[in-house]
């Protein structure tokens, strides 16, 4: 097979052009700067003790004492042996971020469309489309990278599947492998989860064409072709897979054992997340339009308005100078929708949606259906408890395996994000296919034209009768600023409304008049996408200039190292013994990224220690926290100064108790902590190890027992202990029983949780070496299936290639 050039060049032009883009949006990464990204920001303070020890011995751990007392590092950026499928995705990263992401965003869609044998030209044009839809460049601001990385695989693994349907199935099978392999590497299971349900759609619309076309045999031979392509994608991934689900069973996104909330009143019973924390974020039913108008909802909960709006002038009705009220100006409240917090608006553009109700009238057959399937399912499901369609929110946290893992319903918009677009670039397929009658591209002209002019028409006219602008959180304004102050945010409110859907409107009658132009032979087919391409970059970069733009980007010196420390970090850091720290002022990760902490900022954290933290953490409970061997408290003095507290009475790092006694339930065993006096007394609910005994016993503690810590790594602690008696140690080390191993004096022995989160073990009497190595047997595991699974993926691309080359499937030859 011999390869054309210039059948290569115009694609590789189109790369080249995506990595321009690329790098155009983000340009202060030229000058070495990096994005503040919030949530990428806390990653570091959380990760910071296992990158640490990483540059310090050379070694990964899995465990660190940094965040939440200790916790696994499998959600923390692991890093695994024989990952392969990584290597591959760091290749193709090979920008700057976020301008990595940003280039992968438009080369999986840009190949999706290719797969669908879309003309290049219109595939490049659909990758621009998808790649800055508002949503996508806003989760890259804000520091959601995994998102960003799953998503922006998903084009890819749909490709893979595409071609199996399309009976290429040595290409497809190796493409949906790799695409799905990497789509797993951004170990960002609920994008992948979501992906599964468009997955399915597909399947279905494929299903049904195959009955119809009496296709079935090719359809199910597809589904095994493509059943293979997964289990051999898992295979690359084990290592993070089985962790992640290993790991899952002690998160907080596992089933509770208690049946009481802190207060005392009935818990909820779930399997998986609790239903209010799971719909809290729920699109609004009229929210729907930001898609289409950036700022109908008024956009996010902090605008730029600018010195010529209302809000400055109320700044300055209150007593604000000049400066502090065009400040306050900036981070104006203008959105009013229903949810607590939004950034920005998931604006899809009034360009594509115009191109997508044009595609509706044109487009037929299972393609249409699948996308158009997909993006009503992705909508009805953001809406969460919004109704009417609550009920279809409650039937999937009810029913659906895994759904109730996973929070922030209004993010399954991912799956509308892909696929509106998808589906207008086929309007313009459509509208450049000489098959299609002039007719019926001039009538869908006219219904795409007064359906999303007319919508946007009414809006502008009749916004003040249709509408009343008040938000969920504008009686904390109006008690804190008066109703002087609201008035003017929503004046505000709609003065935004009023010029983007003017926005909106404008460019759908710009999009129409380039549609009717081309109907006419006034303006070539090339015409049309060169001004489709302006219409969309200047529509969709527009709007995301306003959220995500240069002011966003500070030293890499900066993002590198965040947290600088202060004086009482300075203060605590001399203390060179093993304690705990708990912070009340400095944020969620600034303490983990300088002690270990009982703060942290991750979504899964282990599920018993965020019950012991709501229960009493939260709540300054001295008796908890001792247990915990908190040595120092960081709260506000009576000047509201930060000021580090010494705890005298935290219990250190083990000691013997005098009894251990079991008690029925982990509701009991969790509100006895209140008063337990942890320094005498141990509690259990019941042994974690089925070999283990029932203990209820009294044991003899003399005021020579002891029992010290010598050695201490994040994987690893040594302890040496004397006693005169049989004992029972209690250690203050959060217990997960799925990688701690226990030795004593070198021989393997049992070790049980006690206290509801803490370790606990039966040390006989004399003197001894303890060691805890956390030495995770999922991992050694899971690195020989990714090694194995990686070996013969490379077998399997070898041998598919030299087979298509034999047969010369892949006809480059001019």
């Amino acid at each position: 097979m011999q390869f054309s050039i210039k059948k290569l060049l115009p694609h590789l032009l189109i790369l080249v052009g995506f990595i321009i883009l690329s790098l155009a949006y983000f340009n202060p990464v030229l000058k070495g700067k990096a994005i503040y990204q919030n949530d990428i920001v806390q990653f570091i303070g959380m990760s910071k003790q296992q990158k640490d020890f990483k540059a310090a011995t050379g070694d990964e751990t899995y465990w660190t004492n940094s965040a939440f007392g200790g916790m696994p590092t499998y959600q923390l950026g692991a890093k695994y042996p024989h990952n392969y499928i990584k290597k591959l995705d760091l290749t193709l990263r090979f920008l700057p971020r976020p301008a990595d992401y940003l280039f992968l965003y438009f080369l999986g869609f840009y190949v999706f469309l290719l797969v669908l044998k879309v003309d290049f030209k219109l595939a490049a044009l659909g990758a621009i489309a998808f790649g800055f839809s508002t949503y996508l460049i806003i989760i890259l601001g804000v520091g959601h990278n995994s998102k960003a990385h799953a998503i922006a695989y998903m084009p890819l693994v749909l490709s893979g599947i595409l071609l199996v349907f399309q009976k290429k199935y040595i290409p497809g099978f190796l493409l949906t492998t790799v695409a799905m392999g990497l789509e797993l590497v951004a170990n960002h299971f609920q994008m992948t989860y979501y992906l599964m349900f468009l997955v399915i759609i597909l399947g279905i619309a494929y299903l049904v064409d195959a009955f119809r076309k009496n296709m079935l045999p090719h359809y199910f031979k597809s589904i095994g072709v493509l059943v293979g392509a997964v289990v051999l994608s898992i295979a690359l991934n084990a290592t993070n897979i089985l962790a992640t689900n290993e790991y899952v069973k002690e998160s907080k996104r596992s089933k509770s054992e208690l049946t009481i909330n802190p207060d005392g009143s009935p818990k909820e019973i779930s399997s998986g997340l609790d239903r209010d924390y799971i719909t809290q974020f729920s699109y609004g039913i009229t929210e729907t339009f930001n898609l289409f108008i950036p700022r109908f909802m008024g956009g996010g909960n902090s605008e730029d308005v600018g010195k010529d709006s209302a809000t400055y002038e109320a700044f300055r009705k209150l007593g604000a100078t000049t400066s502090q009220a065009l400040q306050e100006s900036k981070r104006a409240p203008l959105y009013w929708g229903k949810q607590p917090i939004v950034e920005a608006p998931a604006y899809i553009g009034a360009v594509i949606l115009f191109l997508f109700v044009f595609a509706l009238f044109l487009v037929k057959g299972r393609l249409k259906w699948w996308l158009v399937g997909g993006t009503l399912l992705s909508l009805l499901l953001s809406y969460g408890k919004n109704q009417p369609f609550a009920f279809l929110t409650d039937f999937f946290i009810d029913y659906i395996p895994l759904y109730n893992k996973f929070r922030a319903v209004s993010s399954i918009q991912v799956i509308l994000e892909l696929c509106i677009p998808a589906l207008a670039i086929f309007g313009l397929v459509r509208l450049f296919n000489d098959f299609e009658k002039k007719e019926d591209k001039l009538k869908a002209l006219k219904y795409a034209t007064i359906i999303t002019g007319g919508i946007a028409l009414v809006f502008l006219l009749f916004k003040s009768s249709l509408f009343d602008f008040v938000g969920i959180n504008d009686g904390y304004y109006r008690q804190n600023y008066g109703q002087d102050f609201i008035d003017a945010i929503k004046a505000d409110r709609k003065t935004v409304f009023s010029q983007d859907a003017l926005r909106t409107l404008a460019l759908v009658l710009l999009s129409a008049a380039a549609v009717f132009m081309f109907l006419k032979e006034k303006l070539k087919e090339k015409w049309v996408i060169t001004a489709f391409c302006a219409l969309i970059l200047f529509d969709l970069v527009g709007v995301d200039r306003r959220y995500v733009n240069n002011d966003d980007f500070v030293s890499a010196v900066k993002m590198n190292k965040p947290f600088e420390a202060n004086e009482i970090d300075k203060y605590v850091l001399k203390d060179t013994t093993h304690f705990r720290v708990f912070d009340l002022v400095s944020g969620p990760s600034k303490p983990s990224y300088y002690h270990n902490s009982l703060n942290g900022y991750n979504a899964a954290e282990l599920r018993r220690y965020s019950e012991v933290f709501s229960f009493y953490v939260s709540k300054n409970n001295i008796n908890v926290l001792s247990m915990l061997n908190t040595k120092y408290i960081i709260a506000q003095d009576e000047k509201g100064n930060p000021f580090p507290y010494e705890n005298d009475d935290a219990n250190g790092n083990a000691w013997f108790v005098k009894t251990l006694e079991k008690v029925n339930s982990a509701d009991e065993e969790i509100t006895l902590l209140d008063s337990l006096d942890t320094k005498n007394k141990a509690i259990y609910s019941y042994p974690p190890l089925a070999k283990m005994k029932d203990y209820n016993n009294e044991f003899v503690v003399d005021s020579l027992a002891s029992i010290t810590l010598k050695s201490v790594k994040p994987n690893y602690l040594k302890y040496k202990s004397s006693n005169s008696n049989n004992g029972f140690a209690v250690f203050s080390e959060i217990y997960y029983g799925k990688g701690w191993k226990t030795f004593i004096n070198g021989k393997p022995a049992d070790h049980m949780r006690v206290n509801y989160i803490l370790r606990g073990m039966e040390i006989p009497a004399g003197n001894h070496t303890i060691e805890f190595k956390f030495d995770p047997d999922v991992v050694k595991t899971g690195s020989s299936i990714a090694l194995a699974g990686s070996v013969l993926l490379g077998l399997l691309l070898l041998g598919g290639l030299f087979y298509e080359f034999k047969r010369n499937d892949i006809p480059l030859k001019e």
